[in-house]
């Protein structure tokens, strides 16, 4: 199992900083508050028919914590959904619930509203579960530090996995149960084709989850010719495990047959030699009926492959409060990620008191409307709040904010905890409402995982080396040319000889040319251009320093002399990269900025070179090592 990490005494929070939590299924709303980290109190499951909607159910369970102090003192919250998030609005699939995380977050009044899968929050809470809250099913040993899959059967079939990464995990936020069912017998073909009558797609989570079971059970009786009995997923279940009726027994046993060839899918796809965990709500209701099955066999049932599967453990889960552990996981992650102990928010709260009468009303503004001060300018927010423009930026220094946009930039990412950081794929059935939301929402969220990515170090070492460069050259191939040629632009106004080489051929004569003191800039969205090596390593052998734009540990940064990794998978099948070639052009400006504040040069100045614009390279170049927090 994966390392454990363990609450210390430390993990205690004051009373004012309780969290609220929720796992939301098909048919059950399950609350509790949290005062020390993974410990969970005032657990109630609300059933959801009962409620029109979640913010009615939110507000009964709020109306039913005893202490209207503890009500008061929840400021963040985070919800584990059965559905995916993508952008603001939250649409449940097996549920007519959808609300506005941004609105919800507002009418409960608290600072952060985190959505997340619920199986991408079960998974980050698997390092939290000690033994006993789990029970290993065949296989070996864990390998250390490896990837994790998982998969679970309830309303739906969820799948997510777990990489290890530095000081961590991250996970995946996976849709794997709406993958094609693969048969594996004559039987489940049978199966297959009963479904296809009544589905054009058959997905795995069709027949392995609750209404999958009774589909699985209708389609076997209409093989064996028997009489039609329209029994639910809990009967059925509970005749088999009774053994009551042998039809139902029958159903079980496929159940747990098919979900052990999903498992194996899953662990030859992640490569998970950390093992693969079951948890949702059927299997581990089970118990040793599920130890019993045939899901190890068929686990292991890969052909050339069944080898290797049988050295991968396979766990239940068994933890009732596993879901709410990795959502408290993730909240403790994205508000680590803010500046400080506290967001800007609590710091504006705090300041009030000292602050002058028109400073006041300025932070009055931001507590009651911070979203929409994040989106406008200094004049909109003077004006509302009754200021002058001056008293808006004294209220922004007082905070330890260098202007207003250094005070909306944080207050942005303060705020990200309603964003939900994940890509999703843009549809030709979607709206152009849909598709631009997506477009924005995927770019936000890349821009935010890649300023928390910045080695602030390496890009100090990067200005330091353009600074002084005699030479410039950019190398791109296909689509992020454009970086390159805009690249070249920026540079060329410090007085520097720049220009863009954009073909294999040409960049090596160009780097044939190139000699200490010279620069070259590669510029790759998957590093696995093979053809651009030569180029670089001819650039090296001529004495030139390479700064390497790419995925870490790619080909082309085996040729750096200094690599900012860009780690954004874009959508291939397109073959059109988008939100990639806005990070690199972010980075690109990045160095420029660094290199015109060395310079002493206005970087929104006219393109062109000045008799002064070379500054003595002995003078210190600025400080980046404070860009991020996460510097490595």
């Amino acid at each position: 199992m994966p390392q454990r990490v363990l609450a210390t005494a430390a993990s205690h929070r004051p009373a004012n900083q309780i969290r609220l939590f929720a796992d939301i299924g098909a048919k059950y709303a399950r609350f509790a508050i949290e005062r020390e980290s993974y410990v969970f109190e005032q657990r109630l499951a609300l059933k959801s028919s009962d409620y029109p909607d979640f913010v009615t159910a939110l507000q009964a369970y709020l109306a039913q914590i005893a202490s209207t102090h503890d009500r008061q003192a929840i400021r963040h919250g985070a919800i584990a959904i059965a559905n995916p998030v993508a952008g603001d609005r939250v649409r449940m699939t097996n549920s007519p619930w959808e609300f506005s995380i941004e609105a919800t977050r507002d009418l409960a009044g608290f600072d952060t509203l985190l959505v997340v899968n619920d199986f991408t929050a079960l998974a980050m809470g698997l390092p939290y579960l000690s033994p006993h809250e789990l029970r290993q099913i065949g296989g070996g040993k864990p390998r250390e530090r490896s990837v994790i899959g998982l998969v679970g059967a309830g309303s739906g079939l969820g799948v997510s996995g777990l990489v290890p990464i530095d000081g961590g995990w991250v996970s995946l936020a996976s849709e794997g149960g709406h993958v094609g069912f693969a048969p594996q017998s004559a039987r489940e073909v049978y199966v297959l084709d009963y479904a296809w009558r009544q589905y054009p797609h058959v997905s795995a989570e069709r027949l392995m989850s609750g209404p999958g079971l009774e589909l699985l059970h209708r389609a076997l009786t209409a093989r064996v010719a028997a009489a039609p009995a329209m029994l639910a997923a809990p009967e059925i279940t509970r005749r088999a495990l009774a053994d009551e009726c042998d039809l139902c027994r029958e159903t079980l046993d496929m159940f747990c047959e098919m979900l052990g060839s999903v498992a194996s899918d899953v662990a030859l796809t992640l490569g998970a030699y950390g093992g693969v965990y079951v948890g949702g709500a059927i299997v581990p209701r089970l118990g040793d009926y599920f130890d019993r099955s045939g899901f190890r066999a068929r686990f292991e049932a890969k052909g050339r492959f069944s080898e290797l599967l049988a050295g991968i453990p396979t766990y239940v889960v068994t933890a009732e409060t596993a879901t709410l552990t990795g959502t408290s996981a993730i909240l403790n992650a994205q508000i680590k990620r803010r500046a400080g102990a506290a967001t800007l928010l609590d710091r504006v709260r705090e300041a009030r008191a000292s602050l002058t009468t028109a400073e006041q009303r300025v932070a009055d503004l931001v507590l009651a409307q911070a979203r929409s001060v994040v989106n406008e300018p200094i004049v909109a927010i003077a004006n509302r709040a009754g200021v002058s423009q001056p008293t808006v930026v004294r209220f922004c220094r007082t905070l330890g904010c260098t202007g207003f946009s250094d005070f909306k930039l944080k207050l942005a990412s303060g705020l990200n905890g309603t964003i939900p950081v994940s890509h999703t794929q843009v549809k030709r059935t979607d709206s152009s409402l849909e598709l631009g939301a997506k477009v924005l929402d995927n770019t936000a969220s890349a821009v935010l995982q890649m300023r928390d990515q910045l080695n602030g170090e390496t890009i100090q070492r990067c200005v330091a080396l353009l600074r002084s460069a005699r030479r410039i050259d950019f190398y791109a191939l296909a689509h992020y040319g454009v970086v390159a040629i805009d690249a070249k632009y920026k540079f060329m106004r410090f007085g520097v000889p720049a220009a863009e080489y954009l073909d294999v051929h040409l960049q090596a004569d160009a780097a044939g040319t190139l000699s200490r003191g010279d620069v070259v800039v590669a510029i790759s969205g998957t590093g696995t251009l093979r053809e651009m090596i030569r180029p670089l390593t001819i650039a090296r052998a001529m004495g030139a320093a390479v700064i390497v734009l790419a995925p870490r540990n790619s080909p082309l940064t085996r040729c750096a002399t200094l690599t900012i990794a860009i780690d954004h998978p874009e959508e291939t099948a397109t073959e059109i990269p988008m939100i990639g070639r806005i990070l690199h052009l972010a980075v690109i400006d990045i160095l420029a900025v660094g290199v015109a504040m060395s310079h002493g040069t206005d970087p929104s100045a006219q393109p062109g070179p000045t008799s002064d614009s070379q500054s003595d390279p002995r003078e210190p170049a600025p400080d980046f090592t404070r860009l991020t927090s996460h510097s490595r």
